[in-house]
């Protein structure tokens, strides 16, 4: 059995979870490539305009993979809790493309732990729809588990390394599916590093944590990716030298969380890069190589006050 699955949006966040889950039920995992031109232009042509870029990139994925496997696997994912909602999008999505490409089998689960969907719930569900026993799927799944916590450990450690070192650091404030991509974030990265920075994730912090010191810059805000992000602000921001705020155009809960963090976050330097289909790299790389040009100067003392 060949499970396929696209190599965007959430699947920067529980790469480990799912390929461990299908693996352990002997099954074989084809993923889609990276991100490239075609598979953004197929993306645009499946959406609609008024659809962000992650998503476009994602519907991309999942016709590059039509054909190729026995499954595509587009999992609907709406609340962690009843305060812990997040983007519409990643609700929709099943529906999205279901009723975009009639004839291709999909392989999903719910997890909407408002109204009693949990993780293991679906992930039972998806072994069952794949001939498994329930013994074995939560075996797999406690396995999966195991991996995911053991690997996020790994990042926030090695990232952890990398704050203690005497180098310029950017905080890049962005969802893992915009920063790992190769058509949006991945330019921004390379630029940052080939200027002699380093980049922070946010995303990588400890979620809990981060969900906690959300609440020094929003006590409202409930999307809990968004959260998760602006509660690493709180827990780096006395450790990196500038903030990159990275946006997929036209990101509603991406937007606002970002104008809180314009407003709110004082003495350090602060850019918001917006990206769509069409943005050029020459412009992203004359705003980055000027940011990091004042985040110098400012580490020098030649600029003695920001924001």
């Amino acid at each position: 059995m060949e499970i396929g699955i696209p190599r965007a949006l959430l699947y920067y966040r529980y790469e480990y979870l799912w390929r461990t889950f299908f693996n352990s039920l002997g099954c074989k995992v084809i993923l889609s490539d990276e991100s490239n031109k075609k598979i953004l232009q197929d993306g645009i042509k499946f959406s609609i305009d008024e659809c962000c870029l992650s998503s476009k990139i994602y519907m991309g994925h999942v016709y590059s993979l039509i054909g190729k496997c026995d499954y595509i696997l587009v999992p609907r994912v709406e609340s962690f809790g009843k305060k812990e909602l997040v983007c519409v999008k990643f609700n929709a999505m099943y529906d999205i493309v279901k009723n975009t490409f009639k004839d291709i089998k999909l392989l999903d689960y719910n997890l909407d732990a408002r109204n009693g969907e949990s993780e293991l719930k679906g992930f039972i569900q998806m072994g069952r729809t794949l001939g498994k026993g329930y013994i074995q799927s939560f075996k797999a799944y406690n396995l999966a588990k195991k991996v995911q916590v053991y690997e996020q450990k790994l990042r926030i450690k090695a990232q952890e390394g990398l704050i203690k070192k005497d180098v310029v650091k950017i905080l890049i404030v962005s969802h893992p599916y915009n920063i790992h991509d190769k058509m949006i974030g991945y330019p921004v990265i390379e630029q940052i590093k080939k200027l002699g920075a380093y980049p922070i994730y946010a995303y990588i912090a400890d979620t809990k944590l981060s969900i906690k010191k959300s609440k020094e810059i929003s006590h409202s805000l409930y999307w809990t990716f968004n959260k998760e992000l602006l509660g690493a602000i709180s827990i780096y921001r006395d450790k990196i030298d500038g903030i990159i705020l990275l946006t997929a155009f036209p990101c509603g809960t991406d937007c606002l969380s970002n104008e809180l963090v314009m407003r709110k976050v004082k003495n350090l330097p602060v850019i918001n890069l917006v990206l769509d289909e069409l943005i050029g790299e020459i412009g992203i790389e004359t705003r980055i190589e000027s940011f990091l040009d004042i985040i110098i100067e400012r580490k020098n003392g030649d600029v003695f006050s920001y924001g």
